[in-house]
């Protein structure tokens, strides 16, 4: 047996957590009752089903690295009818759903995977997932601001943990600066530079779990190499696949 979530996430149906908030909204069936959250599943001889569509086991392991254009929601569908990551992907024949998130108007690195387990373990504080970012802000940063985003902000929702923040460059009227975080906290970069007074006027991901963006354009995409697969794999603790 196996609990429902993790069998939704091995089935590329979404991560972990999209796939708990999946079943507590009713959407998820098991053998014709309308699944709980709690409840395990025998793969060899329950029937899945996702609004009413059967859920199995048979999608290939694909792994996308994205370079996010900007104006593109990070989301497998949009209520809005506004272009989504998946539109970017040109049709790939494999359903895939997105690591984590980029604001609408943050361009860079966006992993896309059916690996569940993998997906839920990038994206969770616990591992520690690094995820880097070249930030243009409002005004001139000095070192000791830059020191203050280091050694964490004090936010609504608690202190940020330590990040390693550098000042790359200054202009007029404004600074770049990398910042490389690991929480994952929603607009968690925005924050910390508004609570020590520079607006982030241009935001972009240059890397997650050193899966960097490289030569790709806004909008491109390529698949993962196996050596990469198995460094994210490594990374956050878990077995090469098979």
């Amino acid at each position: 047996m196996i609990r429902l979530q993790k069998y939704l996430a091995q089935c590329g149906v979404a991560s972990r957590r999209q796939s708990e908030r999946l079943i507590a909204e009713g959407r998820v069936r098991v053998n014709d009752r309308v699944a709980q959250l709690g409840d395990s599943v025998n793969p060899a001889s329950d029937r899945v089903q996702l609004d009413g569509a059967p859920v199995s086991d048979t999608s290939d392991l694909t792994y996308i690295l994205l370079n996010k254009p900007a104006g593109v929601v990070t989301s497998v569908k949009d209520t809005h009818d506004r272009r989504t990551v998946i539109d970017c992907l040109n049709g790939l024949p494999v359903r895939v759903f997105p690591v984590g998130r980029l604001d609408m108007d943050v361009k860079g690195a966006l992993l896309l995977t059916n690996d569940g387990e993998l997906a839920f373990r990038l994206t969770h504080p616990r591992y520690r997932v690094d995820k880097v970012y070249l930030a243009w802000v409002a005004g001139y940063m000095t070192v000791e601001t830059a020191r203050k985003l280091q050694r964490g902000i004090v936010l609504e929702d608690g202190k940020t943990a330590p990040a390693r923040v550098t000042v790359v460059s200054r202009r007029e009227g404004g600074t770049l600066v990398q910042l490389t975080l690991h929480e994952g906290r929603k607009r968690e970069v925005k924050r910390m530079c508004d609570a020590v007074g520079h607006r982030v006027v241009r935001l972009e991901r240059v890397s997650i779990g050193g899966m960097c963006v490289g030569s790709l354009q806004p909008g491109e995409w390529r698949r993962l190499l196996p050596e990469e697969v198995a460094a994210l794999r490594t990374l956050v603790g878990l077995k090469q696949a098979d």
